[in-house]
């Protein structure tokens, strides 16, 4: 429990969790140098490609100062291989109590994707405290978490899909939201043509965004 803090606290003092994807190791450590020299040396490396494990390997090698994660778990042997290449966190896009049950048989924090109060009734009975929302901007945006907060206090939302710089600072204005996921600052384009220079400016001013929006929720 103790290492799920910890890496949920890094988690939630970056505030934003870059949803990568890429095709192999090359790419990458190149949008891992890109988020970190912007400031945000976090990375969520997703499972849709053949690449993703040796990605989250090279990362986890070269650029230890990165918080590397993999997102897109869906089986139990993901699980594995994402623990097993260096992923110190995992996200979900659903609830599998197969997948999360291994993530913590393997001592990994997972936020698993929920959508509905019986995705998150069933994520509070497997001791979870902490959950992606997804897909967020069609189960209501910001104001499905207001709702869900409701009824589930102390529960800790990252809203992914949908979520972009012209909506994060709404969602990270709620108190519940710990981060909220996005691409939009390693945009699948911006990584193929190679523009780190790109991609460390949209994190730059990712940081600056979630920054302003923390500063408002905590004067409020």
């Amino acid at each position: 429990m103790s290492s799920d803090t910890t890496v949920l606290e890094e988690i939630g003092r970056a505030r934003v969790v870059p949803v990568v994807v890429v095709d192999d190791a090359r790419e990458g450590l190149e949008v891992a140098g890109a988020l970190r020299d912007g400031g945000l040396p976090v990375a969520e490396v997703t499972f849709r490609t053949a690449g993703a494990g040796a990605a989250i390997a090279a990362i986890a090698r070269e650029l230890p100062d990165v918080l590397v994660g993999a997102g897109t778990v869906v089986t139990p042997a993901q699980v594995d291989e994402a623990v097993e290449a260096g992923a110190r966190f995992l996200v979900s896009p659903g609830l599998s109590a197969d997948v999360v049950r291994r993530a913590q048989e393997r001592g990994v924090p997972i936020l698993p994707g929920v959508a509905t109060p019986s995705d998150i009734i069933a994520a509070l009975d497997l001791g979870l405290d902490a959950v992606k929302l997804f897909p967020a901007n069609v189960v209501g945006g910001p104001a499905a978490i207001k709702a869900f907060s409701a009824p589930f206090p102390g529960l800790r939302f990252v809203p992914t899909g949908g979520v972009s710089a012209a909506n994060l600072g709404e969602y990270l204005a709620l108190p519940s939201v710990l981060a909220a996921g996005g691409s939009w600052m390693v945009d699948r384009a911006l990584v193929r043509a190679g523009d780190r220079a790109e991609m460390t400016r949209r994190t730059r001013e990712a940081v600056e965004l979630a920054a302003s929006s923390t500063a408002v929720t905590e004067g409020a």
